[in-house]
């Protein structure tokens, strides 16, 4: 049954309609997710949707007694009050009666007096009266079923408690469609990961706008796409997606072509001389005015992003080399013992939730900072271009060209000189958009200037601190191509899952208590890695206590057995087998992980199946060998 029905709806702010003729029907249960470029109007139409935005055109029909609820895209900066006066909110104007009484009990609770008591009187009248027992109940089991304190403030919360405190606002209506607009922006994995199942267990229609392909693919059930004004339906998955979107364009240019082929022929007819136009045909002649109307009022596709970066001389093998490093804060240890080495071409990922430290790790291994204890050793000939998720290097005060030239007319890249303003052209910076403020400038915007910043000037190490916030998935995608393409090193900060396993050949993780773990592969390699990690210490836990028990039972001390020289070689020679079965392991099973793994042949199949046998045994022997020869 449909909830909303849109019928031809349109909406201009002065110039080309942003939404023109669109006609959508949400039913009960779907999850609609809106894709589109930057600035294409998706925001305008959940907006339309929600009532903030009044259709110049069209007609809307909801169904009787239709609850919307919305999650905006940024949490707002004037909310005040503790978590429980937020999200009562949330019932409209029912909200000041619960919160008087939320607090009445808060004050009841801390201090038994006649004043308190007479509050709490007071409060619960006013709950009677209005009969808003039952909505009290509704913001005390969301924020049960949330996990938040209803006594806690809510101005000092991070960014992603805010975002989970605005939820809950939303969902305590029990809402019958709930819009989100870009739900995961500057969240976390962990936090992005506890919304996916919060949106997976609500039962009523969803339609969100994102750009994380991961949280696409997991919650959509049809995507619809505006694209110049128009609105598109694909049921289905993404990838279903992407395989009808690129047959639509490609039926689109071959129309196209066929039109412009037509078009050309009439216009050399129509400028034929006098003896045809003696005799044209003025039929044809109203033919050609009309398609000469059509191919003006046509809106091309949205051009993409041309990135290429300015490549400097290669650095030295050893990009950075730490041996024991930990880091300080307040007192505070936020990494702990980490030793790793990179080099030239390596490509590393650092995962962790938000304030854990990510961007000082990355600091430390650019020698910024000095580690608290152990030592950092940075290679030679390091050419940086660092883009900060604070977008800092940008002056909101001075124009986007300003920003870019600094007084220069050219850019060069790669031995090629190029104007500014055809520079700035191939990140979508039209010359007037070139010419505007920063400061007038969405999110989106900003990032690719940025990143056209960084790339005109020579560099051989890469840094990525979250430069996927606010990109649409075209220019995401692009420059995923670039960073694997990048013959440098590659430094990256992200919470995009799908980016980071595109991308990285190594991992970095936070995994508590400042310990920073490395792993081989991307995001799912370490999930595989380190829940194989933990079974295997869950299975070494119980011979290790049986160790230490008959240790602590024996009264003599021990003598300790010294290794033979054969021994000693083939405990030392025991890391170096694990990290190759580890690895060979790691790469089998990303093999067979690939949607179109099982469509090859059964002897393909079943051989890639016993090398994975063969190296799962190998691994288990070497652990076992290395426990018996530590002993």
């Amino acid at each position: 049954m449909s909830l909303i029905r849109l019928r031809n709806i349109q909406v201009s702010f002065g110039g080309p309609a942003i939404l023109e003729n669109i006609s959508l029907s949400i039913d009960a249960g779907e999850r609609l997710c809106l894709l589109g470029r930057n600035g294409t109007g998706k925001s305008t139409l959940l907006k339309v949707i929600s009532g903030e935005v009044k259709a110049d055109n069209g007609d809307l029909e909801f169904k009787q007694n239709l609850k919307i609820a919305v999650l905006d895209q940024e949490p707002r900066g004037d909310l005040q009050g503790t978590i429980f006066d937020i999200v009562a909110m949330g019932l409209g104007k029912n909200a000041k009666f619960l919160q008087d009484y939320h607090h009445a009990l808060h004050n009841f609770t801390e201090s038994h007096n006649d004043k308190t008591i007479a509050e709490l009187e007071r409060a619960q009248d006013q709950v009677d009266i209005h009969g808003a027992w039952q909505l009290n109940q509704q913001v005390e089991e969301v924020l049960s079923r949330m996990q938040l304190d209803g006594d806690a403030d809510y101005a000092p919360l991070s960014g992603g408690m805010k975002r989970r405190v605005l939820l809950a606002k939303a969902l305590v209506i029990k809402p019958d469609i709930l819009l989100l607009d870009e739900p995961t922006n500057h969240l976390d994995l962990n936090a992005i990961q506890w919304l996916e199942e919060q949106l997976l267990s609500y039962k009523g229609a969803l339609m969100f706008i994102t750009h994380d392909r991961s949280f696409m693919r997991k919650l959509s059930t049809r995507i619809i796409e505006l694209d110049r004004g128009l609105l598109t339906s694909y049921p289905g998955d993404y990838d279903t997606y992407l395989r009808r979107k690129a047959e639509a364009l490609h039926a689109e240019e071959v129309e196209n072509a066929h039109f412009d082929k037509k078009l050309a022929q009439e216009e050399v007819w129509i400028r034929q001389g006098i003896k045809a136009r003696r005799t044209r045909n003025e039929g044809r002649v109203r033919a050609l005015e009309k398609m000469r109307v059509e191919r003006t009022q046509r809106r091309n596709q949205v051009g993409k992003v041309a990135m290429n970066v300015a490549a400097a001389d290669r650095s030295g093998k050893v990009v950075a080399e730490a041996e024991g490093i930990g880091f300080e804060y307040d007192g505070k240890p936020l990494i702990s013992g980490l030793s790793t080495t990179i080099l030239r071409g390596d490509k590393i990922g650092i995962i962790g939730p938000n304030g854990v430290g990510k961007t000082t790790l990355l600091r430390l291994l650019l020698g910024d900072l000095m580690p608290t204890t152990g030592e950092i050793k940075n290679g030679t000939k390091l050419e940086i271009a660092y883009f900060d998720q604070f977008r800092a290097q940008l002056d909101d005060s001075a124009s986007v060209i300003d920003n870019l030239s600094q007084g220069r007319e050219f850019v060069e890249i790669n031995g090629s000189r190029k104007h500014v303003i055809g520079y700035l052209q191939d990140f979508l910076f039209a010359p007037e958009r070139a010419r505007s403020p920063v400061s007038m400038l969405s999110g989106g915007e900003r990032n690719r200037l940025l990143l056209a910043k960084l790339f005109s000037k020579p560099s051989n190490i890469l840094v990525l601190d979250e430069p996927t916030n606010d990109l649409d998935i075209e220019t995401l995608e692009l420059l995923e191509e670039l960073v694997m393409e990048y013959a440098g090193t590659v430094l990256l900060v992200s919470h995009d899952r799908e980016f980071v396993n595109n991308v990285v050949t190594s991992t970095l993780v936070f995994e508590g208590q400042a310990r920073v773990n490395e792993y081989v592969g991307g995001y799912d390699d370490w999930l595989k890695q380190a829940t194989r990690r933990r079974s295997q210490d869950k299975k070494m836990a119980p011979k290790i206590q049986q160790k230490n028990a008959k240790v602590a039972v024996s009264d003599e001390p021990v003598k300790q057995k010294k290794l033979s020289y054969k021994n000693q070689r083939e405990l030392d020679g025991l890391p170096a087998q694990i990290e190759t079965f580890e690895q060979e392991v790691a790469s089998l099973q990303s093999m067979m992980a690939d949607n179109t793994f099982y469509m090859q042949e059964k002897e393909v199949i079943k051989k890639i199946q016993e090398q994975l046998q063969v190296a799962e045994e190998g691994l288990s022997h070497c652990y076992t060998r290395w426990e018996e020869l530590e002993q």
